[in-house]
């Protein structure tokens, strides 16, 4: 137990070694940029003073950005998605393989679940005891159910799902311009250096060095951001890329694909003045996501605050509830028919 307990903590220990490489990478471009740079060798004041300016607004947006991504916890599911005591108790009892599956059915026919296990059963965590919304799954790292999971990122040391999937993409096109300032402006120092037009010192390795892991994370973080581009795109995770979503009538990659313009509104809200910020802004509450059979008849992400409201309603409300997700599925599945 005790070396367990050690491993485990170990564990955090190391996993924390990536976040520490890329903030040591980066707190060392900031003097090499600001004071080898700007302050030691450049001319100009005018110029060196702009220089500072925008480098520092690109600074500022990376840090705050990759805070975000790293310190946001990741959603996992609401108390409506557990077990109940009497419902777990009936369902541990249960040895038969048939009738456990068919105690997990009747739970979730009260819940806004369309996608089912590859064996056409509803997705159960046996870790967490919840039944999976759509688009959740459990993160092994991060030892949890995580919604809409995307993937567990080292280089953030956190899961990447629905409540800081918009940070990461912030965080990865920041780092993109970053890396293409410092290199656009280095570079012509770069020739000068080369062509022996400065002093031989110890700048000149931070100048070299400075264009070097420049275009080397930038080239790296292109395909890593179009990717992800095309991710949201699609209306994909990471993990539905690999492995289509399973709905009622068998795998689609495009269930939760409903346009461009929405997709993107999901991630990213409907306030563009918000979408170059690192503040949450969007759609739903990651439970329930619109699908692409169903998103003419309802638009669930504007119901959601108020069907699962962790105070809920009347025996009448929930009734009707459960009549509203049971009419949707139904309509679902004409429309797959």
């Amino acid at each position: 137990m005790a070396m367990s307990r050690g491993l485990r903590c170990c564990q955090r220990i190391f996993s924390w070694i990536p976040v520490v490489i890329i903030s040591s990478v980066v707190l060392w471009s900031y003097y090499a940029y600001v004071f080898e740079l700007c302050f030691l060798h450049h001319n100009n004041f005018f110029s060196a003073a702009a220089y500072l300016l925008v480098f520092h607004v690109c600074f500022v947006m990376f840090c705050w950005t990759y805070w975000k991504a790293i310190f946001t916890p990741p959603s996992t599911p609401c108390k409506k998605f557990h077990l109940s005591y009497s419902d777990k108790e009936r369902y541990e009892m249960e040895e038969r393989p048939d009738a456990q599956k068919q105690i997990l059915i009747d739970i979730a026919k009260k819940l806004p679940i369309f996608t089912r296990a590859q064996s056409g059963a509803i997705r159960f965590c046996d870790r967490c005891q919840v039944i999976k919304p759509d688009r959740c799954h459990h993160c092994s790292v991060c030892e949890t159910c995580i919604l809409k999971m995307d993937h567990h990122c080292p280089w953030v040391n956190n899961c990447v799902g629905f409540s800081n999937y918009k940070f990461f993409l912030l965080f990865l096109s920041y780092s993109m311009l970053y890396c293409v300032f410092i290199a656009a402006t280095v570079f012509q120092y770069f020739l000068k250096f080369w062509v022996g037009e400065l002093s031989n010192g110890h700048a000149k390795f931070h100048v070299l060095f400075l264009l070097f892991v420049a275009l080397m994370f930038f080239v790296s973080l292109m395909f890593l951001f179009g990717y992800h581009c095309w991710l949201v795109a699609k209306n994909r995770s990471t993990l539905e890329a690999f492995s289509a979503p399973v709905f009622q009538n068998g795998p689609d990659r495009n269930g939760f694909n409903v346009g461009i313009r929405k997709n993107l509104l999901q991630v990213f809200g409907e306030d563009r003045r918000l979408w170059f910020f690192p503040v949450f802004t969007s759609q739903g509450d990651g439970h329930y996501f619109p699908l692409r059979t169903l998103c003419e008849y309802q638009n669930p992400l504007l119901a959601s605050e108020g069907r699962w409201a962790e105070d809920g309603g009347s025996d009448e409300d929930s009734t009707g509830e459960r009549d509203v997700i049971s009419a949707e599925k139904e309509q679902h599945v004409l429309s797959s028919a």
